[in-house]
């Protein structure tokens, strides 16, 4: 099941809930039906060096090198 964001027009509640996509759940805080579901950000790119440095350290340290170039593999 995904998880959700839902805001609540009567009390002004928001809550992240795991409903399934056709479901319609009442607000956890005050039951009303008003309980909207709300439009979810775009996770961003992981643009910063050390992360995806660390990143491919891990995956190279397992053994997973799909995610390197030619020249990063060692080939040429």
């Amino acid at each position: 099941m995904p998880l959700y964001t839902f805001h609540c027009a009567e009390c002004d509640t928001d809550a992240e809930l795991l409903v399934g996509m056709s479901d319609h759940p009442a607000c956890p805080k005050c039951g009303s039906a008003r309980f909207e579901r709300q439009m979810s950000r775009i996770a961003p790119e992981i643009r910063y060096h050390a992360i995806v440095k660390s990143n491919r350290a891990a995956a190279a340290k397992e053994g997973h090198m799909s995610n390197f170039s030619k020249a990063e593999r060692g080939g040429k």
